[in-house]
């Protein structure tokens, strides 16, 4: 049979056998190298539990984006979820160490290889739950993180929590929108004795006046601990985490402040789990605070950065370049401790930034100043007046609200005083006394407030 004209056969030589043969082992070996690269699994990097309250967080860290389904099954309650492209490994299994006893949502965790490239976690759970699974990029000093939020079916009420913990004391206020102390009933025998002539009326011997009753107005306070959880915050040289020394110093303060007649106090986080910005601001407006008070450590590229600061909203932009710096580092804070971008919700940050009114910015102002007056008494300041930059966890339309940063972490000499259990005790007591110093300024009203 003729072949085609474009059809070239080689002839068959020493040398082309040759060639044939380094070809085929060439691409012998190129399959090779290709086959264990197509095979390789993902490598999990650390694992993290973070129980609280609000909800508890599993996260996984590892070197590549990880792909994740899960479905929950009732009776017993549980959460499955599959991963693909991995292969157990010790760091995995060390997850089912992890979850402590009293963790409020997880009993306890199976780690299992579901098929060759599937592992599979089960969560045993302790009530039913509603699951957020989702993935985050590599930020900051973390690499790929694939995220597990257990959530409870109804969200915790934060009032709910301090009334459990006997933290929330009955209000003897009238409901918000009254006037704070009631008017008396008209007297009837007054009206009649209005009504009569001059002449014919006879007045008895007054008695003396008593005081009306005093309706004593309980004053809310949110107290809000930066950073927490994912995120630690900023780091000192010797490894001191912002979000261990400003939870330390919130106890502190919500403790002095509770010492105070007719005060109450809510902590936006009590231990180390995190809490995205706005829900910081979402909590405070739940328990209608009176005052938001954020506490952070600061920290700066260079460690010869020292004093303490005070900071409002701005909606003109910061009053300075570092103000502005600073504002849009702690910003981050949503994007390193990990929230869900499926359920974030980015109107109602939109919303509260609207909503924020030049009233609660002077108010606010009120108080920072009060406040920084107060601590600097004891500690340096890093600036000597209030400064105003777009924090966004002082968007709260309706409540005054400063973010305090006590002290540089990144210097060496300021970190070891943020360590020190003394000056924590100095700045809380300066805090609390620039909060007294406002109110006896600024006395609380009884007002509606938005819900």
């Amino acid at each position: 049979m003729p072949r085609p004209p474009h059809f070239r056969t080689e002839p068959v030589t020493g040398a082309a056998i040759k060639r044939r043969t380094v070809l085929k082992a060439g691409g012998t070996l190129l399959l090779s190298v290709l086959a264990p690269m197509k095979a390789m699994a993902a490598q999990i990097l650390a694992v993290r539990v973070w129980p609280a309250p609000d909800y508890t967080r599993v996260t996984l860290e590892n070197d590549s984006a990880l792909k994740a389904t899960h479905f929950v099954v009732p009776n017993p309650q549980r959460l499955v979820v599959d991963i693909e492209g991995l292969t157990l490994n010790p760091t995995l299994k060390s997850l089912v160490a992890k979850i402590q006893s009293n963790d409020p949502y997880i009993e306890r965790v199976r780690v299992g290889q579901n098929l060759p490239n599937v592992v599979r976690l089960v969560f045993d759970l302790k009530e039913e739950i509603k699951p957020q699974v989702f993935t985050l990029a590599p930020v900051g000093a973390y690499k790929h993180r694939l995220i597990f939020d257990l959530y409870p079916v109804a969200p915790v009420d934060p009032i709910a929590v301090m009334i459990e913990k006997g933290e929330w004391p009955r209000d003897p206020e009238a409901p918000v929108g009254t006037p704070a102390v009631p008017a008396l009933p008209p007297d009837p025998l007054a009206k009649q004795e209005s009504e009569m002539p001059a002449m014919a009326v006879v007045k008895p011997k007054e008695p003396a006046a008593k005081a009306e009753p005093k309706v004593t107005r309980l004053i809310t306070i949110a107290l809000d601990p930066g950073h927490g959880g994912e995120d630690p915050g900023a780091l000192g040289a010797s490894g001191t985490r912002e979000k261990d020394i400003v939870l330390s110093i919130a106890k502190r303060l919500k403790f002095k402040l509770e010492e105070l007649p007719n005060m109450r106090v809510m902590l936006t986080r009590d231990a180390d789990f995190f809490v995205p910005l706005g829900m910081r601001v979402e909590k405070a407006r739940k328990v209608q605070a009176d005052l938001f008070v954020s506490l952070h450590a600061d920290a700066f590229v260079e460690p010869s950065a020292r004093g303490s600061s005070v900071f409002v909203l701005s909606e003109k932009g910061a009053s300075s370049t570092a103000a502005r710096w600073l504002a849009n580092k702690e910003n981050l804070a949503d994007a390193i401790g990990g929230v869900n971008l499926g359920t974030h919700d980015k109107q109602l940050a939109s919303v509260l930034l609207d909503l924020s009114t030049t009233a609660q910015i002077s108010d606010s102002l009120k108080l920072g100043k009060a406040v920084l007056g107060e601590i600097g008494g004891i500690a340096r300041l890093h600036r000597g007046a209030v400064e105003q930059a777009g924090f966004a966890v002082l968007k709260a339309p309706d409540i005054p609200s400063i973010l305090i940063e006590t002290a540089f972490i990144s210097n060496p000499e300021e970190e070891a005083k943020l360590k020190d259990n003394g000056y924590q005790d100095q700045i809380a007591d300066a805090i609390t006394k620039g909060i007294r110093r406002y109110f006896a300024k600024n006395p609380p009203l009884a007002k509606s407030r938005m819900t």
